[in-house]
Order: structure tokens, then C-alpha cells, then sequence
């Protein structure tokens, strides 16, 4: 018997960095869904130097993306030294820094977001502790911001930078061709939202609202709601099932296969 499929006929929008679509292409595909992708932003790798050096030997390693991980691992060989303990945002991050040789990684048991990753016992008291944290710039401001204040020293080391890349108009014709009511803006990052936001009219930002809006933190649930989106829905995690998982349980409501 085949397996229920109860996002049929749906579209879901993907806003991950060029070429990482697959894993939200594979999540959407088992429930039926077709995943349209939207690349607003692209990533550039950065020596790390003397920064990556200092940020890889310090006792506590933060890593908040996957690209961060295999960028650092394509500069410097990563290992767990004595005593060290690392961290990643997410399960994907994990998975990436355990392909690149660290085996032990923590990770928010729920949530995928900086306010997630702060409450992991590991990091409560780190007075007098040197923090590495290997990410891009401008990102994470509430980790340094956090860590500084309860006493850690914050080695930052950027191995990348992201690009903004506008969507092209065609990309905006295709997309606001989408039926509304049957399609699903995975909003999971401010900064890959921003481009495509700002490259809409007025009217296209009004039929935009209509549509479901997937998040998976508070914050972003909040930028969200901010921004006018009628049906924000709130997902475990960044992960591409679990964003996909709240959509169906939503699109099934009442046996409607709507939203209301």
C-alpha cells in the first residue's frame, strides 16, 4: 500500500544556499511535495589564518553551519583535543564536523537556533574560558554577545562570507505564479529571506502573506509574524523534515488538505 503523501500538489520554497537544496528536495518529495528553489544567497570560502589556529585550540569549539565546517576542514585538520568540547547548531553541522573527523559533537536537544545552543549545560559556565567559534561574518551576534557576558573569551574565526544574489525577475514571475493556498515559504534564515523580500512589489508582497510560512525558532516566528504572514507555522527544528513534518500536520488539518 503506498505511503500517505499529504502535501500532494504543494509547493514548498527553499531558500538555502546554491546547492543545498537536496535535503529539503528528498523531504519534500516523500510527502508529495515539489521543493522550488530559491538560492538568495551564495557562500564564499575565507582564510581562517591565525584566527582558525587560535578558535580550533581553544577548550570550547562552537560551529554553526555545516558550510562553516567543511570550509574549516578544508583549511585545517579538525580534532577533538584533550578536554575540548564542541558544539554545532544543528544536526546537519554535527554530521558535517563528524565527516571531517570529530566524532563527539553536542547539540540542542530541541531547536536549532543560538538561544538553543546557550542552554547546553557546556556552556553555562565558561568564566575565564576561551570559546572558539567558527562561522561568517555577522552572524551570530548573540552567541559572542552571550559568552562575552558570562565571562568567556570569544575566539571568532570567519571561514566564509555570504553573498546576496537578488532573485532574477523571471525567478519572481515563476514563483508568483504559485497557487497561494498550496504553497509554503520554509523561512529559516532572516538574511537569505532579505534579498527576495525587498526584491518584491507591494502587491506581490500582499499575495506573498497569504501563503504558510514555515519557521523553526522564536525569532524567526517573530520576523515572521512582523513581516504580515497570516499563518506562521513553528517547527522542532531547522532540519528539512522537521519544517516539512508541521507542514503537512497543517495542511491535513480537518481532512481539508487547506489551511483555513
Amino acid at each position: 500500500m503506498p505511503r500517505a503523501q499529504p502535501l500532494r500538489g504543494w509547493y514548498v520554497i527553499s531558500l538555502r544556499p546554491l546547492g543545498r537544496h537536496g535535503g529539503v528536495r528528498a523531504a519534500a518529495a516523500r510527502l508529495g511535495a515539489n521543493c522550488v528553489a530559491v538560492s538568495t544567497l551564495r557562500t564564499e570560502a575565507l582564510h581562517g589564518g591565525k584566527s582558525l589556529a587560535d578558535a580550533l585550540a581553544a577548550p570550547r569549539v562552537i560551529v554553526t553551519s555545516p558550510t562553516a565546517a567543511r570550509e574549516a576542514a578544508a583549511q585545517a585538520s579538525l580534532r577533538v583535543r584533550r578536554g575540548q568540547q564542541w558544539f554545532a547548531l544543528g544536526t546537519g553541522t554535527a554530521r558535517a564536523l563528524q565527516r571531517a573527523g570529530v566524532a563527539r559533537v553536542a547539540v540542542p536537544p530541541q531547536g536549532s537556533d543560538s538561544e538553543a545552543l546557550l542552554a547546553l549545560p557546556g556552556l553555562a559556565d565558561v568564566t575565564g574560558i576561551a570559546v572558539g567559534l567558527l562561522t561568517a561574518p555577522g552572524g551570530r551576534d548573540l552567541l559572542v554577545r552571550t559568552l562575552a557576558r558570562r565571562g568567556a573569551t570569544v575566539r571568532v574565526a570567519a571561514v566564509y562570507r555570504r553573498i546576496a544574489t537578488p532573485p532574477r525577475p523571471e525567478r519572481l514571475r515563476a514563483l508568483a505564479a504559485l497557487p497561494p493556498a498550496r504553497s509554503a515559504l520554509l523561512l529559516t534564515s532572516q538574511e537569505a529571506f532579505a534579498p527576495l523580500w525587498s526584491a518584491l512589489s507591494p502587491a506581490d508582497q500582499a499575495r506573498w502573506r497569504r501563503r504558510p510560512c514555515v519557521v523553526a525558532s522564536a525569532r524567526m516566528a517573530a520576523v515572521a509574524a512582523g513581516l504580515g504572514f497570516q499563518q506562521v507555522l513553528r517547527a522542532a527544528d531547522a532540519r528539512p523534515a522537521a519544517l516539512l513534518a508541521v507542514l503537512a500536520d497543517g495542511a491535513s488539518d480537518a481532512g481539508t488538505g487547506r489551511f483555513r
